[in-house]
C-alpha cells in the first residue's frame, strides 16, 4: 500500500474504532484559526477532532474534553510539515507499527518533542501514539504486521503505544465546537 492508501486505512480505522457510536462527536479536516490564517497564512488543519462531553447536562457539556488526532502513514509524513497540531486536552498521532518503531529513537531522545516545539509552537507536547494492529496482536508483538488490505478494518484495532498526558486547553469550547461544525458543513 502507498502512503495515501495507508492514511485512508488509518483514518477509516480511527473513525470506526474510536470516533463513532452513541455520544461521540467528531469532525475531520478541521481548520483552526481560519480568519487569522487568511491574513497571516498560519491556518492549521487537524485531521480529526473529537468532543467528549462529561455527560449530556449543560455542565457536562461545558466541561467536556477535546481529542486531537493526526494521522501519519510513515516517519517522513510525521516530519513533512503537514500538521502536528495538538491543541486539545488529549492529542494523538495515529500511525502504523513500522512508523512507530522508526520514530521510537526520536521519541526517546526528545528529537520529536523539539521538532514539535520548533515547528508548531502553539502545540502541546502532551501527545500519545496509537498504532494500528491486527486483532489479537498487542503492544509487545513484533513489527511483522503489515497493512495489506484496507478493506478489513474489522480485523484491526488501535493500540496506545505511548500514553497521552492531559493538557490544559487554551482555546474555548465555543471556538472548537464552531471549527468542528464548520468542517462538517464543508
Amino acid at each position: 500500500m502507498n502512503r495515501k492508501e495507508i492514511t485512508r486505512f488509518l483514518s477509516e480505522l480511527l473513525v470506526k474504532k474510536r470516533l463513532s457510536g452513541m455520544g461521540k462527536y467528531y469532525a475531520s479536516e478541521v481548520t483552526m484559526d481560519w480568519y487569522i490564517g487568511k491574513i497571516t497564512h498560519t491556518m492549521r488543519r487537524v485531521d480529526f477532532i473529537q468532543f467528549v462531553p462529561k455527560n449530556q447536562t449543560v455542565s457536562g457539556i461545558e466541561h467536556g474534553d477535546f481529542y486531537f488526532y493526526e494521522v501519519k502513514s510513515c516517519k517522513e509524513d510525521v516530519y513533512s510539515g503537514n500538521g502536528l497540531n495538538f491543541l486539545g486536552e488529549k492529542n494523538y498521532i495515529v500511525t502504523t507499527i513500522q512508523c512507530y518503531e522508526d520514530l521510537l529513537p526520536d521519541i526517546q531522545s526528545g528529537k520529536l518533542d523539539r521538532y514539535i516545539k520548533q515547528n508548531y509552537p502553539e502545540s502541546y507536547n502532551h501527545y500519545g501514539i496509537m498504532v494500528a494492529m491486527p486483532r489479537g496482536c498487542w503492544k509487545d508483538d513484533k513489527s511483522d504486521k503489515k497493512i495489506t488490505d484496507r478493506s478489513i478494518t474489522d480485523e484491526w484495532h488501535l493500540v496506545i503505544m505511548k500514553k497521552c498526558g492531559k493538557a490544559l486547553r487554551r482555546k474555548s469550547l465555543v471556538e472548537l465546537l464552531f471549527c468542528m461544525l464548520r468542517a462538517k458543513g464543508e
